[in-house]
């Protein structure tokens, strides 16, 4: 038996999609350098076959959340630049060092982190600035920007080699802190006088215009598939499927009940197949009674909770020699994508995508992996 056989759900990652996606991208920003963001392993895709694609395709620059994400991927992407999101933490310098990160300072502190750092080396070190221009989460804030701009020594050490902000709305394109934001961009960055080159757009940052692009792009969510312009057609070719696999047929009739706390009451005879998914491998227990499956072209309803390793779905509207021990129904696809489960869970594709579980069979098509 193979491991597809024994598979309970299989998780398929279009490789040479994300190639594609990743050229998309970069020419829709010309003159920019395209860089690829692969935090959270590859937004639950795997970083390491993402990134040694993306690196095959012509990509050079890399994104992570954290060191030991960057340590984890060195060995795949050769001389590549990879930057770590969060920045350094105290006795960190040497792993930066040994491993050729580069951290992305987010405050005075880790300003004065690496500064340190660098100076016990005796030798300039490599770094981004963030600067916050409106998020108010990670990045330096305008009074820290003024303090760097007025005495220059406080980067005494530091190789300036990139300066990022992001943007809190750009999935939506008429907001006005948009147009905030790159204003303040511009500002703080030619406070600053710093001679390097400048970073602001992520994935839907892109699709905001040329004025946003600068010197480097950093998509994440578009190079996966996910709409990066949400109420508009998905310019991204698509990524991920995702089945599960049907356990056992039974045939139910009115006043039976299915799942837990009996949320979902037949109203007619009907069929229900139990798949062997559940919220234990990222299908979310909001999808209880509102999300659903694809099986033979046929869209097919969760019915009652979703619970840890278990989802019933009806099944009545499909052809019962398609429903059977075995089969499969799909639950992200071409006819149900990501951004479609995320909506009838209530929450965002970055999020489906993150939570995916270490069960799914990972079957890679195409690409470097």
């Amino acid at each position: 038996m193979t491991a597809h056989d024994r598979a309970t759900g299989i998780l398929s990652v279009d490789l040479d999609a994300i190639a594609a996606n990743w050229r998309f991208l970069a020419a829709s920003a010309p003159g920019a350098e395209a860089a690829g963001v692969v935090k959270a392993d590859g937004y639950g895709l795997g970083a390491i076959p993402v990134a040694k694609t993306l690196a095959a395709a012509g990509c050079k620059t890399f994104f992570v959340a954290t060191i030991d994400e960057g340590m984890a991927l060195r060995p795949h992407v050769g001389g590549a630049r990879i930057f770590i999101l969060g920045g350094p933490l105290p006795g960190t310098g040497a792993d930066f060092a040994e491993h050729g990160l580069v951290p992305v300072l987010n405050s005075p502190d880790q300003v004065g982190l690496w500064a340190g750092f660098a100076h016990a080396q005796s030798r300039s070190l490599p770094a981004a600035l963030h600067l916050d221009t409106g998020m108010n989460r990670l990045g330096l804030d305008a009074p820290a920007v003024s303090l760097l701009a007025g005495d220059s020594r406080h980067l005494d050490g530091i190789d300036t080699v990139l300066v990022i902000s992001h943007m809190a709305c750009a999935d939506e394109p008429d907001h006005a802190k948009n147009t905030d934001q790159l204003a303040a961009f511009r500002a703080m960055t030619g406070a600053l006088m710093i001679p390097a080159p400048r970073s602001l757009a992520a994935s839907s940052t892109i699709f905001l215009g040329g004025d946003y692009h600068f010197d480097l792009i950093r998509p994440g969510a578009a190079l996966y598939g996910l709409n990066p312009i949400p109420g508009q057609p998905n310019p991204m070719r698509p990524v991920v499927r995702l089945s599960g696999r049907i356990l056992q047929v039974r045939d139910v009739d009115t006043p039976q009940t299915v799942g837990y706390g009996a949320t979902h009451r037949f109203a007619a005879k009907g069929r229900v197949a139990t798949v062997a998914v559940g919220y234990a491998d990222g299908l979310f227990r909001s999808l209880g009674n509102r999300g659903f499956g694809v099986i033979g072209g046929v869209k097919v309803p969760v019915v009652g909770r979703v619970s840890m390793d278990l989802t019933t779905f009806d099944v009545s509207a499909v052809p019962a020699d398609a429903v059977h021990p075995g089969a499969m129904i799909e639950l992200i696809g071409p006819d149900h994508d990501a951004d479609q489960l995320a909506q009838e869970a209530g929450t965002i594709g970055y999020e489906v995508l993150t939570a995916l579980g270490r069960r799914y069979l990972r079957d890679y098509v195409g690409g470097a992996a």
